[in-house]
């Protein structure tokens, strides 16, 4: 079966008919929707979902957007039944993200959550209320 066969069929049972000029149309605008979404921001957004999309990155996330201020790295250890490594690891994914912020301070590294985490963490939550 080609690729366009299906297409056609699907066409020929919404229009009654279908012919290689309608087909031809319908790829075309089915073309410009693909353009419209490719580029840059898919990658970023896939990313962005990538990085929530493992139960300790978001826990970690939520727990970030939950507290007040900064929190320590050593912080997160007692709240998360993961190695100290897998933490550090997942912390190194969400600010590659942009969803945190990393600062040193002294010995320490401290982190929180950017504007992009708070969007996406209300998006979350408004859907889940649909």
């Amino acid at each position: 079966m080609s690729t366009t066969e299906r297409l056609q069929r699907y066409l020929t049972d919404e229009l009654g008919s279908c012919t290689n000029e309608t087909l031809q149309e319908r790829l075309e605008e089915l073309e410009e929707l693909d353009t419209a979404v490719d580029g840059p921001d898919i990658e970023t957004d896939i990313a962005v979902l990538s990085a929530v999309s493992n139960e300790t990155r978001y826990r970690i996330l939520r727990i970030l957007h939950t507290a007040s201020d900064e929190l320590c790295v050593c912080e997160f250890t007692p709240l998360l039944e993961v190695s100290d490594s897998a933490i550090s690891h997942a912390l190194s994914q969400l600010t590659d993200a942009g969803l945190i912020t990393r600062r040193k301070d002294g010995k320490w590294r401290k982190y929180a959550t950017t504007p992009k985490a708070t969007a996406l963490l209300v998006a979350l939550d408004g859907a889940r209320e649909l």
